[in-house]
């Protein structure tokens, strides 16, 4: 990156400062013309009875004065259209510039060494890259463009000043030095201020991140008035700057604004003496008078541009600190795009590699081993035994401080990403999951570049060019992030069809026991019928199956209570029972469907309002009843969920201005509040006696017209249900199930769930439900999964892309002793003829392995087969005999 603010503008606008200079240049001409016109005007049209000539044409005076004027007014508009043209391509490249540094950033935030982000928090990085540079690219595209231009009007209005008369226009300059020396000075304080401002607002956005982070915790240990506390702190910290720099700034405006004023103040004093005296026109004075005001425009934002150029100075100065900082990894290494032929297997050579931090403390203090691969090597030892940086160094994740770690007699170190990223695979714990779907995630170590061209739906080739021509000017990336970037090649003979990758992608999930919980997540998502075009049927036959299934198992028929466009259904909500279907989007979302206009409309017109609005009475009465004594945490508030401790006191309020018999009377608010109250029933669950037959007909004939009359412009906002026709809006669960689990039957969800699978299995339609799973969103770095099935989808991954060498730092910790057995029994037995390091938490898993190496305080201790080293005598006998005291004890 560029030292200086001025270095970056140089190296990557220079061309298009020269442009925007040209144009200004071009334009002083005309905006002389239109401040000499209005003299010419006043002395010659109005001044004289005879008229003119413009353009060679002659007028009388009334036509010379129409002429004039209509010369001012084109003069008006070119001097417009100049600033117009100008500023449009100066926000263009000041939008380019800000673009191409924000990318420089992200890029160097690529390259830093990874100890590096230990001394960054995300809330810095984030700040930085989009809060502090968002000044910088303002400034770029009005560096030059500015000063030029506000300056060469600035030079023209002065130069016709003089012209006129030399006395006013050193009148007009004499309060300038004043300015030109308070200023400066007063800016040089609001700028020690604006670095300090600065590092407060990242000290801000570390606190915000640090509390997004771990909140769990803080609820957990009650101290969110205490994170409160520190909150207000930093935020009065930030206050307390800002008032001094609106202090001074606002006082540099004051003298600016009152200097300003000044002025009118000598031309009169002084222009009106001249004209007395015969030596100024009145025409001359009126034009200097006019041009002095055009004259406090251009100086005012000569300031104003000073001022933002000495913020931006700061803020680039301290954007470069933090970025440019030494131990970058080499860009070529990441952008070298052939992997070339080099082989990982066979000689691996540690040669006193060592790892020491900033302070330079090493972690790990020359560790010589040497090991020929394919093996599968532990590598055990206490906590804080180096055993994590070893790994980062085996993965070419950090190059050694000291010391070479050599593969077949090459540095690893000096190898390109495009061949450890691909040929070498490590999961730590915890691992990155990124924002997108199941299947991205899994994929992502075979995205490394563009395999086919991007063609956006509804794109034309010239706007495709203009895009891939503006990244190029901006200094982006060349590739297209819409393109197809997933090389399947790794693969081998899986890659060679749709149905071999499917099987290849359902391998790896089975070995690390991520399957069930994608099928299931594909049980709980809808699919897009135009992307799975025969699944729909398929499912519609599952579902018949399923219901021939529980006709003929009454044990099973008990269960499930099926939906049925004739009958109300007790184990489904008043709401779903009403809208009976599935909604698409928040137009009849279930929650606050009794506030829906339509709804509304319907319930009035089968003339049920007022009968929801009294059983929504006779509920709240009975829930502050049941409610009256109990705490908070009561089971019956989660029994009856439709109603929390926070909203009973406003009902118990309700009840005691209410008259039962004239609820009708009640206001608007109030019967709304009554009226939700029931939609939130469920008559198999809650047993309250308040939905008996005649209200239930009354139900299905507003669920009747509710359909019928729906309006053209909300048919979208529903799918229905419909016995033979598959609902697009509900998950594949709900499509086969079609109806709802019974309450209080024992283990039905269980039993039914089970079933479903049954049907599915009967079907071969598994594969595809799981198919659908991939599909579903993994969410903000992973938040919709669990830490187990992050680091799951993290080991799916590795494997996906089929490396030689698979270094795991502790990747099952999360799981369960159980299940950390038979993955890693999975993971080793379909990695038998690949390299394996594993750094174990558990050291009695060491016995699974070809060869152990032992860490402590990050010396390498000792290296061998377990057999020898387990022996008595040996570090690892010690690790061992520790491990089974703690588990006797």
């Amino acid at each position: 990156m560029e030292p200086t603010i001025f270095g970056f503008i140089r190296r990557y606008s220079w061309r298009q400062q020269l442009i925007i200079l040209a144009m200004t240049v071009l334009s002083f001409p005309f905006l002389y013309a239109s401040l000499d016109l209005p003299k010419q005007i006043i002395n010659d049209a109005l001044g004289q009875p005879h008229g003119g000539t413009v353009l060679g044409f002659e007028f009388d005076q009334l036509g010379y004065l129409f002429a004039l004027c209509g010369v001012f007014l084109v003069l008006v508009l070119i001097n417009g259209a100049f600033k117009y043209v100008i500023n449009v391509y100066s926000g263009v490249v000041a939008e380019r510039m800000l673009r191409r540094l924000r990318y420089m950033l992200y890029n160097h935030m690529l390259r830093f060494p990874l100890p590096h982000y230990r001394r960054l928090t995300q809330g810095e990085l984030v700040q930085m890259i989009n809060a502090e540079v968002e000044p910088l690219g303002g400034y770029v595209g009005d560096a030059l463009s500015t000063p030029a231009f506000q300056g060469g009007t600035l030079l023209t209005i002065l130069a016709f000043m003089f012209i006129q008369d030399p006395v006013l226009g050193v009148a007009a300059i004499a309060l300038y030095p004043i300015q030109v020396y308070l200023i400066p000075k007063l800016q040089r304080q609001v700028n020690a201020l604006g670095k300090q401002r600065v590092q407060r607002v990242r000290r801000l956005a570390e606190r915000i991140s640090e509390t997004a982070q771990g909140v769990r915790d803080i609820r957990a240990n009650d101290a969110t008035q205490y994170q409160r506390a520190i909150f207000t702190r930093e935020l009065g910290h930030v206050f307390d700057i800002r008032f001094e720099i609106y202090k001074k700034k606002f006082f540099i405006k004051f003298l600016n604004n009152f200097l300003a004023q000044l002025g009118p103040f000598l031309f009169f004093t002084i222009g009106g003496y001249l004209v007395i005296q015969g030596d100024l026109t009145i025409g001359a004075l009126v034009a200097v008078v006019g041009a002095q005001k055009d004259l406090a425009s251009p100086w005012k934002e000569l300031l104003a541009h000073y001022q933002l150029f000495m913020d931006v100075r700061i803020k680039y100065d301290q954007v470069v600190a933090q970025f440019g900082i030494p131990g970058l990894i080499d860009e070529r290494r990441q952008n070298e795009d052939e992997p070339g032929d080099t082989k990982l297997t066979g000689t691996w050579q540690a040669r006193g590699v060592t790892i020491v931090d900033e302070d330079d403390e090493p972690s790990l203090e020359s560790v010589s081993f040497e090991l020929d691969l394919p093996r599968h090597v532990a590598i055990v030892g206490p906590s804080g035994s180096g055993k994590e940086e070893l790994c980062h160094v085996l993965a070419g994740l950090i190059d050694p401080s000291r010391g070479r770690l050599l593969v077949n007699d090459t540095n690893l170190a000096d190898l390109a990403e495009s061949l450890t990223g691909r040929r070498i695979a490590y999961v730590g714990n915890p691992s990155t999951i990124l924002a997108g779907t199941i299947r991205h995630n899994l994929l992502y170590g075979l995205m490394h570049r563009p395999v086919q061209d991007a063609v956006l739906e509804g794109e034309t080739e010239a706007a495709r060019e203009r895009r891939y021509k503006e990244n190029l000017l901006s200094g982006n990336s060349p590739y297209d992030s819409d393109a197809d970037w997933i090389d399947y090649s790794p693969l081998g003979e899986a890659a060679a069809s749709d149905e071999a990758r499917r099987a290849a992608i359902a391998e790896c999930l089975r070995i690390v026991a991520f399957d069930r919980d994608v099928y299931v997540m594909g049980l709980r998502s809808s699919i897009d019928p135009a992307a799975e075009a025969d699944l729909p049927q398929a499912l519609l036959e599952a579902r018949q199956a399923m219901q021939a299934r529980l006709d003929g198992d009454t044990d099973l028929a008990r269960l499930v209570e099926r939906f049925d466009p004739e009958r109300f259904n007790t184990n489904a909500t008043v709401a779903e029972n009403l809208l009976f279907g599935t909604p698409v989007g928040k137009t009849f979302d279930l929650e606050s469907l009794a506030d829906q206009p339509y709804v509304r409309a319907v319930l009035d017109k089968t003339g049920l309002t007022d009968e929801l609005v009294a059983a929504g009475y006779k509920l709240a009465s009975t829930m502050v009843e049941i409610f009256a004594d109990l705490p908070p945490d009561h089971e019956y508030f989660r029994q009856f969920s439709f109603i929390d401790a926070e909203a009973l006191p406003g009902y118990r309020n309700l009840l005691n201005r209410a008259d039962p018999s004239k609820l009708d009377q009640l206001g608007k608010d109030d019967r709304q509040l009554l009226l939700a109250l029931p939609f939130k029933l469920i008559p198999a669950r809650h047993r309250l006696g308040m939905f008996e037959d005649d209200l239930r007909a009354k139900l299905l004939e507003a669920r009747r017209v509710f359909r019928e009359e729906l309006p053209e412009n909300l048919q979208g906002a529903v799918a229905f249900f419909d016995p033979g026709a598959y609902n697009e809006a509900a998950s594949i669960q709900d499509n086969i199930l079609f109806g709802k689990i019974a309450y209080g039957q024992a283990q039905a969800e269980s039993r039914i769930a089970a079933l479903i699978t049954e049907v599915l299995e009967e079907r071969g339609l598994i594969d595809r439900v799981v198919e659908v799973g991939l599909s579903s969103p993994a969410g903000y770095g992973g938040a919709r999964l669990s830490p187990v099935q992050r680091q799951k989808l993290a080991l799916a991954r590795a494997l996906m892309k089929r490396p030689e060498v698979f270094v795991f730092d502790d990747p099952l910790a999360p799981f369960d002793s159980r299940e950390q057995a038979l993955v890693r029994d999975a993971l080793l037995e379909y990695l038998a003829d690949k390299s394996v390091f594993w750094a174990l938490q558990n050291a009695e898993w060491a016995r699974h392995f070809n060869d152990v190496i032992v860490l402590d305080q990050g010396r390498l201790v000792e290296h061998g087969a377990y057999e020898k080293l387990a022996t008595e005598g040996h570090a690892l006998h010690r690790l061992l005999s520790a491990h089974d005291e703690s588990g006797s004890s």
